[in-house]
C-alpha cells in the first residue's frame, strides 16, 4: 500500500503503469533515466522509498513492476463498478488522502493545527448565563440537542437559535467521541460569509483560529476584508494565500462551506482522496437544507449515504420549512437519527407576520409602498426578476433612501451593498431572491410578488426577525408578470396562493408558525414529475460515479459532470474596463476579477456573436527584462448598461459617450 501511494501521488496510476509497460525491457539505469525525464518528482520519491527499504525484498516480496501492474488490473475492476475486488480499497483511498495532507502540510511548514476543546465552547456558557440574568433559559430544543449523541434532524422556527443549537450538539459530540473535522454547510455565499464572521468571533464564537471557510468567491471576500489593513498589495496577496491554504488543509477544525466544496470529491476531481480522508469521523451540520434544487438535493442524499455507510460521520440537519417527503428521504440516507422538534409553546409565541393578499401586480401598486415609507416604516420589496426589481427601484429611489440587491452586480458592488445592509440598512430595500439569503436584516413590512411558499417564508423571515414587534404586514400580490413563468412553476404558485388564502381567512391573517409544516406539505406533497425525474437522474449518476472512484485516478468524466451544473460566465462591463486594465497593470488580479459580473450561459450564448460581447486580450509584461515572457489576460467585455447602484441591464446598451467623458474626467483629476 505504501509503495502504491508513493509511486502514484504525482501522476495518474494509469500513466505510471503505461510507462512501465512500455519501458520495462530497459536495464535499470536506462529505465531510471527515462522515468526521471518525464516525472522528476516521482523519480525522487521512489528513490527515497528504495533508500528507506519500502520496496526491498524483505518487506515486499514482489518487484515494484509487478505490484504496479497488479494494481492496474484491479483499477479496471473499479472502473466497472466492482470496488470490492480491489484489495484494501478504502484503506488505500484513505492512505492516499492522508499522504497528500502530510505532503502539503509539511511543504507549508505547518507543525501543528488547532483542535476544538471543551474550552472552545465557553461562549455557549456565557450565552446561557446572560439568558438566566434576564430571567430566561435555553429553549427546549436546545437543551435536548445538547444531550444527544449521533445523528439529529431538528425542526424549529426561524430566529429560534438553531445555530446555537448545532453548537450545543457539536460540543456533546466532541466531549464524548473525540476529534473529527467539522463542516457547517450553507447554500449561499452571503450566508456563509455572515456565518463565518459570527462563529469565528473570539468572544461570541469559537475563535479565529478554529474556523475556516470555503466557497467560489473566497479570494474576493478575503481581498475586501483585509484590503485596508494590508500594508501593500504584495502583503495582501501573501495574507490571502496563507489563509486560503489554512482553510483548505487541516489547520482549522471547523469549515463553513457550500455543499459543492464537498460534493466535488464524490465526482472524483483531482485530490478527491485528500477530501474524503478529511471526512472520516467528521461532524456535518446542514443549515437551510430546504434551499436546494432537486438535482443538488439528490447529490446531498448520495453524500449523506456515503458518509454514514463508510466513514462513521455524524449528521446534524436543521430546518424550519422542509417538506415531509424530503425529510423522510434524508432520514433514510442517514439511517439512525433522533428527531428534535421545538415545543408548541415556542411556535405559538412567534406571531411575527400578518398576511395580506393584494390584487393586481406589485409594480402597479407602488403607492402602497410610498404610504408605508411616509408612515416611517422600513420597507422591503421583493420582485421575481432583476428587470422588475430595477424598474421599481428607478421609480422609488429619488424620493427615498434606497438600496437595490440582485445577482447581476459586479462582485465589488455586491460586497459594498451587503456591507451597507449589515452596517446601516436603508429605509427601503428592493431586490430579488437574493434577499431570501441575504444578511441578518430586519424590516417592518414587506411587499412581494407571488412565489412558492417556502421562498415566501424566507422573504417574510427578513421582517420582524427577532419577534420584537407586533405582527408585521407581509403583503403578497396575486398577479404575476409574464417572465415569472420562466422562474416558478405555475401549478406550485397556484397551490401557494390557495394556502395563502386559507391563512388570510384564519386568525385575522396572523401566520401561525406551528401550521407552516402542514402548509408546506400542502404545496409540496411530493416532487412534480419533472423535478422527480431530475432528482432520480442525478441520484443515479452520482451513485454510479461513487462506485467508480479509483484511488490515484481522478475522473475526467466525473469532472465534466460536476462542472456542467454551474450556469455562470463572468463578463466585464464596459463601464469598468479602464479600472480593470489599471488593476491588471498593477498585477492586482483579484481586484480586477471583482469588477466582473456573472451572467447565465443562455445570455452568454445569445450575445457571443454580436457586438454586445467582445472577446479581448490585455497584455502584461512582468518585468523590464526584454526576454521576459508576456502574460496574456483574456476576458469578455459586455457593452450593456452598467451602473454601481443598479447593476447590469441587458435591455439597454452602454452609453459610450458617458464612458469616454468619465475617462477624460478621471484623467483630469489624476493629472
Amino acid at each position: 500500500m505504501v509503495l502504491r501511494v508513493v509511486a502514484a501521488h504525482h501522476k495518474k496510476y494509469s500513466w505510471l503503469s503505461d510507462f512501465i509497460e512500455n519501458n520495462y525491457e530497459l536495464d535499470p539505469t536506462e529505465f531510471e533515466q527515462e522515468f526521471a525525464k518525464v516525472n522528476v518528482k516521482g523519480a525522487i520519491d521512489l528513490a527515497h522509498s528504495f533508500e528507506k527499504g519500502l520496496v526491498t525484498g524483505e518487506i515486499i516480496p514482489s518487484s515494484p513492476l509487478k505490484i504496479i501492474l497488479d494494481y492496474q488490473r484491479e483499477v479496471k475492476q473499479v472502473l466497472m463498478g466492482r470496488q470490492e475486488e480491489v484489495s484494501d480499497y478504502f484503506s488505500l483511498l484513505l492512505l492516499m488522502g492522508a499522504f497528500h495532507h502530510c505532503d502539503h502540510l509539511s511543504s507549508a511548514f505547518v507543525t501543528e493545527f488547532a483542535h476544538l476543546q471543551n474550552s472552545s465552547f465557553t461562549f455557549l456558557d456565557k450565552m446561557k448565563d446572560d439568558l438566566q440574568q434576564k430571567g430566561y433559559g435555553l429553549y427546549y430544543h436546545q437543551l435536548t440537542a445538547s444531550k444527544l449523541l449521533g445523528n439529529v434532524i431538528l425542526t424549529a422556527p426561524t430566529g429560534s437559535g438553531k445555530t446555537e443549537t448545532s453548537m450545543l450538539w457539536l460540543r456533546k459530540q466532541m466531549d464524548q467521541t473525540g476529534q473529527g473535522r467539522v463542516f457547517y454547510v450553507l447554500p449561499f455565499t452571503a450566508s456563509i460569509n455572515a456565518m463565518f464572521e459570527r462563529i469565528r468571533d473570539d468572544e461570541k464564537g469559537l475563535g479565529k483560529d478554529m474556523v475556516g471557510m470555503l466557497h467560489g468567491k473566497l479570494s474576493a471576500y478575503l481581498y475586501e476584508s483585509f484590503f485596508e489593513e494590508a500594508g501593500n498589495l504584495r502583503q495582501l496577496k501573501v495574507q490571502i494565500k496563507d489563509l486560503k491554504q489554512s482553510f483548505k488543509n487541516l489547520q482549522t477544525p471547523l469549515k463553513i462551506l457550500t455543499p459543492f466544496q464537498l460534493l466535488k470529491h464524490l465526482f472524483g476531481l483531482k485530490g478527491f482522496e485528500k477530501g474524503i480522508f478529511e471526512w472520516v469521523g467528521g461532524h456535518f451540520i446542514f443549515d437551510e437544507i430546504h434551499a436546494y434544487e432537486p438535482e443538488v438535493t439528490a447529490q446531498i442524499i448520495v453524500f449523506l449515504e456515503y458518509l454514514t455507510k463508510h466513514l462513521q460521520a455524524k449528521i446534524f440537519i436543521m430546518t424550519a420549512t422542509l417538506p415531509t417527503f424530503l425529510k423522510s428521504r434524508i432520514g433514510e440516507a442517514i439511517g439512525n437519527f433522533e428527531v428534535v422538534q421545538a415545543e408548541p409553546a415556542l411556535y405559538f409565541a412567534f406571531k411575527r407576520h400578518r398576511l395580506q393578499l393584494k390584487s393586481g401586480r406589485l409594480a402597479e401598486n407602488l403607492s402602497l409602498i410610498k404610504q408605508a415609507l411616509e408612515a416611517d416604516k422600513k420597507v422591503l420589496v421583493v420582485c421575481n426578476t432583476v428587470d422588475q426589481a430595477r424598474a421599481v427601484f428607478e421609480q422609488l429611489k429619488d424620493d427615498h433612501e434606497a438600496l437595490l440587491i440582485h445577482g447581476r452586480f459586479a462582485a465589488k458592488d455586491r460586497t459594498r451593498v451587503e456591507k451597507e445592509l449589515q452596517n446601516k440598512p436603508p429605509k427601503l430595500l428592493i431586490g430579488t431572491q437574493a434577499i431570501e439569503v441575504s444578511l441578518d436584516i430586519d424590516y417592518d413590512v414587506i411587499y412581494t410578488e407571488p412565489a412558492p411558499l417556502d421562498a415566501l417564508i424566507q422573504r417574510f423571515g427578513r421582517v420582524n426577525r427577532k419577534n420584537s414587534k407586533a405582527a408585521c404586514l407581509c403583503a403578497v400580490f396575486k398577479e404575476r408578470n409574464e417572465k415569472d413563468k420562466y422562474i416558478y412553476d405555475h401549478d406550485m404558485i397556484e397551490r401557494t396562493l390557495g394556502v395563502l388564502a386559507e391563512i388570510e381567512n384564519e386568525h385575522e391573517g396572523i401566520i401561525q408558525e406551528i401550521d407552516l409544516q402542514a402548509y408546506i406539505d400542502q404545496v409540496y406533497p411530493k416532487y412534480d414529475d419533472v423535478s422527480q425525474e431530475k432528482f432520480n437522474k442525478t441520484y443515479d449518476l452520482l451513485t454510479h460515479s461513487v462506485k467508480r472512484l479509483t484511488p490515484f485516478e481522478p475522473s475526467q468524466e466525473g469532472e465534466e459532470d460536476y462542472y456542467k451544473q454551474f450556469d455562470g460566465v463572468k463578463v466585464l462591463p464596459a463601464y469598468y474596463e479602464k479600472e480593470f486594465k489599471e488593476l491588471l497593470d498593477a498585477f492586482d488580479f483579484i481586484g480586477a476579477e471583482q469588477l466582473k459580473v456573472s451572467i447565465r450561459k443562455n445570455w452568454f450564448a445569445r450575445l457571443i456573436n454580436t457586438p454586445d460581447l467582445n472577446k479581448l486580450t490585455h497584455v502584461l509584461f512582468p518585468s523590464e527584462n526584454p526576454k521576459a515572457k508576456a502574460i496574456e489576460i483574456k476576458y469578455f467585455k459586455i457593452n450593456k448598461w452598467y451602473r454601481p447602484d443598479t447593476g447590469l441591464n441587458f435591455e439597454k446598451d452602454e452609453d459610450t459617450k458617458f464612458i469616454v467623458d468619465r475617462t477624460i474626467e478621471n484623467n483630469k483629476l489624476f493629472l
